[in-house]
Protein backbone atom coordinates (compact mmCIF):
# COMPACT_ATOMS: atom_id res chain seq x y z
CA UNK A 1 0.00 0.00 0.00
CA UNK A 2 1.02 3.27 -0.61
CA UNK A 3 0.20 6.14 1.28
CA UNK A 4 0.39 10.12 -0.20
CA UNK A 5 0.12 11.96 3.64
CA UNK A 6 -1.99 14.93 2.78
CA UNK A 7 -4.94 16.48 4.35
CA UNK A 8 -5.27 18.23 0.78
CA UNK A 9 -8.23 16.56 -1.25
CA UNK A 10 -7.69 18.42 -3.92
CA UNK A 11 -3.40 17.69 -3.96
CA UNK A 12 -4.55 14.01 -3.56
CA UNK A 13 -7.17 14.35 -6.05
CA UNK A 14 -4.62 15.32 -8.24
CA UNK A 15 -1.89 12.80 -7.63
CA UNK A 16 -4.70 10.26 -7.97
CA UNK A 17 -5.55 11.09 -11.26
CA UNK A 18 -2.04 10.03 -12.08
CA UNK A 19 -1.31 6.82 -9.76
CA UNK A 20 -4.87 5.61 -9.08
CA UNK A 21 -3.97 3.32 -6.71
CA UNK A 22 -2.35 5.86 -4.32
CA UNK A 23 -4.35 5.84 -0.98
CA UNK A 24 -4.47 8.98 1.62
CA UNK A 25 -3.26 9.25 4.72
CA UNK A 26 -4.11 12.72 6.60
CA UNK A 27 -1.43 12.64 9.53
CA UNK A 28 -0.34 15.68 11.29
CA UNK A 29 3.75 14.67 10.57
CA UNK A 30 6.50 17.93 12.05
CA UNK A 31 7.52 19.94 9.63
CA UNK A 32 11.24 21.21 9.96
CA UNK A 33 12.05 24.57 9.10
CA UNK A 34 14.62 24.36 6.67
CA UNK A 35 14.98 25.79 3.06
CA UNK A 36 16.07 22.71 1.78
CA UNK A 37 12.78 20.12 0.66
CA UNK A 38 14.54 17.26 0.60
CA UNK A 39 15.87 17.35 4.28
CA UNK A 40 11.97 18.47 5.73
CA UNK A 41 10.52 15.16 3.29
CA UNK A 42 13.04 13.22 4.88
CA UNK A 43 12.06 13.95 8.79
CA UNK A 44 8.69 13.62 7.61
CA UNK A 45 9.01 10.49 5.89
CA UNK A 46 10.81 9.49 8.51
CA UNK A 47 8.51 10.29 11.13
CA UNK A 48 5.39 8.16 9.08
CA UNK A 49 7.09 4.99 10.02
CA UNK A 50 6.19 5.71 13.87
CA UNK A 51 2.55 5.85 12.86
CA UNK A 52 2.06 2.97 10.00
CA UNK A 53 3.54 0.19 8.03
CA UNK A 54 3.28 0.84 4.26
CA UNK A 55 5.21 2.98 1.94
CA UNK A 56 4.87 6.93 2.23
CA UNK A 57 4.32 9.92 -0.59
CA UNK A 58 5.31 13.54 0.94
CA UNK A 59 5.48 16.81 -1.00
CA UNK A 60 6.91 19.72 0.12
CA UNK A 61 6.11 22.50 -2.11
CA UNK A 62 8.33 26.03 -2.75
CA UNK A 63 8.28 29.22 -4.68
CA UNK A 64 11.43 30.63 -5.10
CA UNK A 65 11.10 34.35 -5.67
CA UNK A 66 14.47 35.66 -7.45
CA UNK A 67 13.99 39.58 -5.52
CA UNK A 68 13.98 37.84 -2.30
CA UNK A 69 17.01 35.90 -3.00
CA UNK A 70 14.97 32.65 -3.36
CA UNK A 71 12.78 33.32 -0.68
CA UNK A 72 10.50 32.16 0.21
CA UNK A 73 11.17 28.47 -1.06
CA UNK A 74 9.53 25.81 1.24
CA UNK A 75 8.65 28.70 3.70
CA UNK A 76 6.13 29.77 1.03
CA UNK A 77 3.18 28.19 3.51
CA UNK A 78 4.30 30.71 6.29
CA UNK A 79 4.63 33.74 3.42
CA UNK A 80 1.24 32.67 2.92
CA UNK A 81 -0.13 32.84 6.23
CA UNK A 82 1.32 35.78 7.38
CA UNK A 83 1.13 37.96 4.08
CA UNK A 84 -1.35 36.41 1.68
CA UNK A 85 -0.59 36.57 -2.39
CA UNK A 86 -1.47 40.00 -2.29
CA UNK A 87 1.44 40.51 0.30
CA UNK A 88 3.91 38.79 -1.34
CA UNK A 89 3.28 40.59 -4.60
CA UNK A 90 3.25 43.77 -3.11
CA UNK A 91 6.84 43.54 -1.93
CA UNK A 92 7.60 41.90 -5.14
CA UNK A 93 6.63 45.06 -7.28
CA UNK A 94 7.92 47.42 -4.64
CA UNK A 95 11.68 45.51 -5.55
CA UNK A 96 10.47 45.93 -9.63
CA UNK A 97 12.07 41.75 -9.62
CA UNK A 98 9.47 39.85 -10.73
CA UNK A 99 11.22 36.37 -12.53
CA UNK A 100 10.37 33.61 -9.90
CA UNK A 101 10.55 29.62 -10.12
CA UNK A 102 7.95 27.04 -8.92
CA UNK A 103 8.83 23.28 -7.64
CA UNK A 104 6.98 20.63 -6.05
CA UNK A 105 9.24 17.73 -4.40
CA UNK A 106 7.79 14.35 -3.71
CA UNK A 107 9.57 11.92 -1.22
CA UNK A 108 8.78 8.28 -2.19
CA UNK A 109 9.87 5.97 1.38
CA UNK A 110 9.74 2.51 0.56
CA UNK A 111 11.23 2.04 3.72
CA UNK A 112 13.01 4.06 6.33
CA UNK A 113 16.63 3.38 4.68
CA UNK A 114 15.19 3.59 0.95
CA UNK A 115 14.06 6.87 0.13
CA UNK A 116 13.45 8.56 -3.51
CA UNK A 117 12.65 12.30 -4.70
CA UNK A 118 10.73 13.66 -8.03
CA UNK A 119 10.56 16.56 -8.65
CA UNK A 120 8.12 19.37 -11.06
CA UNK A 121 10.04 22.59 -11.28
CA UNK A 122 8.93 25.83 -13.61
CA UNK A 123 10.32 29.39 -14.31
CA UNK A 124 7.90 32.08 -14.38
CA UNK A 125 7.11 35.40 -12.94
CA UNK A 126 5.20 36.94 -9.98
CA UNK A 127 2.05 38.41 -10.88
CA UNK A 128 -1.10 40.06 -9.22
CA UNK A 129 -3.21 37.80 -7.75
CA UNK A 130 -6.19 37.60 -9.89
CA UNK A 131 -8.12 34.65 -9.67
CA UNK A 132 -9.24 32.18 -6.09
CA UNK A 133 -7.78 28.99 -5.77
CA UNK A 134 -7.40 25.77 -4.04
CA UNK A 135 -3.10 25.81 -4.18
CA UNK A 136 -2.02 28.23 -1.80
CA UNK A 137 0.32 30.47 -4.51
CA UNK A 138 -1.30 30.18 -7.85
CA UNK A 139 -2.84 32.99 -8.32
CA UNK A 140 0.56 34.21 -7.99
CA UNK A 141 2.69 32.63 -10.75
CA UNK A 142 2.67 32.73 -14.52
CA UNK A 143 4.44 30.29 -16.04
CA UNK A 144 6.89 31.21 -19.04
CA UNK A 145 4.98 31.29 -21.98
CA UNK A 146 1.89 32.18 -20.81
CA UNK A 147 -0.09 35.01 -20.10
CA UNK A 148 -2.28 33.12 -17.19
CA UNK A 149 -1.88 32.28 -13.50
CA UNK A 150 -1.50 28.73 -12.64
CA UNK A 151 -4.98 29.48 -10.97
CA UNK A 152 -6.35 30.40 -14.26
CA UNK A 153 -4.52 27.76 -15.69
CA UNK A 154 -5.91 25.02 -13.84
CA UNK A 155 -9.45 26.74 -14.01
CA UNK A 156 -9.78 27.00 -17.50
CA UNK A 157 -8.64 22.77 -17.90
CA UNK A 158 -8.82 20.21 -15.18
CA UNK A 159 -5.87 18.19 -17.11
CA UNK A 160 -3.41 21.03 -16.36
CA UNK A 161 -0.04 20.23 -16.61
CA UNK A 162 1.09 21.22 -12.79
CA UNK A 163 4.47 21.13 -11.86
CA UNK A 164 2.80 18.94 -9.12
CA UNK A 165 1.83 16.56 -12.05
CA UNK A 166 5.02 16.87 -13.53
CA UNK A 167 6.44 14.92 -9.87
CA UNK A 168 3.86 12.28 -9.92
CA UNK A 169 4.60 11.13 -13.44
CA UNK A 170 8.38 10.60 -12.58
CA UNK A 171 7.43 9.16 -9.75
CA UNK A 172 4.89 6.89 -11.49
CA UNK A 173 7.79 5.94 -14.03
CA UNK A 174 10.04 5.50 -11.34
CA UNK A 175 7.45 3.07 -9.93
CA UNK A 176 6.45 1.14 -13.01
CA UNK A 177 10.30 0.26 -13.82
CA UNK A 178 11.87 -0.49 -10.48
Amino acid sequence: MIYFITGNKNKFEEAKKVIPELEQLDLDLNEIQEIDSRKIIEEKLKEAFNHKKGEFIVEDTSLNIKALNGLPGPLIKWFLKALGNIGIYNIVEKLGEYNAEGSVVLGYAKSEKEIYFFEGREKGRIVEPNAPTGFGWDPLFQPDGSNKSYAKLRAENPEFMSIRKIAFIKLKEFLKNG
